[in-house]
Parts: C-alpha cells; structure tokens; sequence
C-alpha cells in the first residue's frame, strides 16, 4: 500500500498556490512541490490531490493508495462522491476518473500538525512560484 500525503497552500485567498505531496511506500519516500496559479485554498487542496493521484498512475499503477490530507472539506467529499458547489465538481470528477484506475483509493482526513511534510512542500511550492 501506498500513503500519500496531500496538502495544498495558497498566498492569500484567492491567491498563487501550492500543491505538497509526500509519498511513502515502505521504506522509500518521495517529495513534490508543485506550483499552482492562483485559486482558493480549496481548490488548492483538491489540485494537490489530484497532482498525487496523477504521480501514483506514473510510478506505482494498480497500487492500493492510502491519501492522507489535512482538509475536511476534500476527504468529506471525495468520500460522499458528489458536490453542489460548481466550482468543485470537475475537480472531484477528475479526482473520481484518476482514482476509478487504481484497485482501492482510501481517503482519510489527519490533523494538520500529521501532514507536516506535505505543508512543508506546498509552502516550497508557493515560494518558488513563476
């Protein structure tokens, strides 16, 4: 099984965000900080995990993921599986797509102070911004 720690940041909000993800599988870790334009803090949330689903389906395809992420709004609704907010449909439907190609997707909402690492890597992301 793969855990995936996903985190988005962004400066300000609306503002230039910031996507973290932090893989561990085993003993090997894997760091991303990948730099977002500008949106709401949610909306950087659902892209940070949409960017660790797309980094699963490169380097560990029909892998059992185990996503961890800091925000309640994201797991709540990737959990229900639907939205009224139209801003967050079509992330959650790409999140719905990507994640249908892998045999089990979990999501699982942690504190913020246990994603530590991907915080650290969205905020990277937000200071080496274009």
């Amino acid at each position: 099984m793969i855990e995936v720690y996903t985190d988005g940041a962004t400066l300000g909000n609306p503002g230039i965000g910031g996507a973290g993800i932090y893989i561990k599988d085993g003993k090997q870790s894997y760091q991303y900080s990948i730099p977002l334009p500008s949106m709401s803090n949610h909306e950087a949330e659902f892209h940070a995990i949409i960017h660790g689903l797309q980094v699963c389906k490169e380097h560990f395809p029909n892998e059992i993921l185990s996503f961890r992420t800091d925000s309640k709004v994201a797991a709540d609704l990737i959990e229900k599986g639907h939205t009224k907010n139209i801003v967050f449909q079509s992330l959650l439907h790409t999140i719905n797509q990507v994640s249908s190609e892998f045999p089990f997707f979990f999501i699982k909402w942690i504190p913020e102070k246990k994603n530590y690492h991907a915080d650290k890597l969205a905020k990277k992301a937000i200071q080496h911004h274009p």
